[in-house]
């Protein structure tokens, strides 16, 4: 990278910068992008690094590993950029009726968390994820905040891995282990296997994090019931296999919530909580 690669940089930074900036009368989307940018540290630097290059370019082009920084966070600035455009130009399209959400305090902290969370993303896919949960955030009521921040940690912690697990099940209510399985892979390994250890912990991970369960019958009132266990005479004399093919897996309550807004994008404003997009 040299000082004329820097300069196209820095003038298509500003660009996407002054395609985000909103129009006169929006000063809460841009309190908005404000937060999101405030939260990731290196943003700062790197803007500063950029006019660094401008006023000497010279020298900073001698120094290798700032140069690999500034292109590598190059990359990830157009990535904030195209995302922060796209939270705020489809919140902006709500209309006026969000705009006292967007503007709370309460929603800008969840922003900023989102985006701490962003900067840490390993993929696309998670950055994706947290993208619509947070523009899901802003244009329904479905959840407490404090919900959200859950949620949010949640996808902090859990692999791509655990989100192919999530789906499967969300898709196939009542889907066992086995099926589970072969969907997402097709060809099975043998119990002992890290294959197996791996899928259990998935299922031990989301089973222990309340976002899945086995399926269990309910009362009138919403109690679960007890199951009946059948005394079996006989017994197979090995455990159960890791890709069981008996007991149904489905949702928790909040496990589809959280479905509802990191897998599905909500097109309706605050007043009519419905969803149309499937994950």
């Amino acid at each position: 990278m040299n000082t004329t690669d820097i300069k196209p940089l820095e003038e298509k930074l500003h660009e996407q910068l002054r395609g985000m900036e909103p129009s006169k009368g929006k000063r809460i989307i841009r309190k908005l992008i404000m937060a999101a940018l405030g939260s990731i540290p290196w943003v700062g630097g790197f803007l500063a690094a950029l006019q660094s290059f401008k006023e000497e370019g010279a020298q900073l082009e001698t120094n290798a590993l700032q140069r690999q920084w500034l292109e590598e966070h190059k990359i990830k600035m157009g990535l904030l950029a195209r995302d922060l455009a796209e939270i705020t130009e489809r919140l902006d399209k709500l209309g006026e009726e969000i705009q006292t959400r967007m503007e709370s305090e309460e929603y800008l902290i969840l922003i900023k968390k989102a985006f701490r969370i962003w900067d840490q993303a390993d993929t696309e896919q998670k950055r994706g994820y947290i993208k619509r949960l947070i523009a899901n955030a802003g244009a329904t009521a479905l959840c407490s905040d404090d919900l959200i921040r859950l949620f949010l940690d949640w996808l902090d912690l859990y692999h791509e891995t655990h989100f192919a697990v999530i789906r499967e099940i969300y898709k196939n209510p009542g889907i066992t282990r086995y099926e589970i399985w072969e969907h997402i892979h097709g060809i099975f390994p043998r119990d002992d296997s890290s294959e197996a250890d791996l899928f259990r912990l998935l299922i031990g991970d989301l089973s222990t994090g309340r976002i899945i369960r086995q399926h269990r019958e309910v009362n009138y009132h919403g109690q679960f019931v007890k199951k009946v266990r059948e005394k079996k005479s006989t017994s197979s004399g090995t455990l159960k296999s890791a890709f069981d093919d008996e007991e149904p897996y489905e949702l928790t309550e909040l496990g589809k919530q959280f479905v509802h807004y990191v897998f599905t994008d909500v097109v309706v404003r605050l007043e009519n909580e419905n969803t149309v997009t499937q994950p």
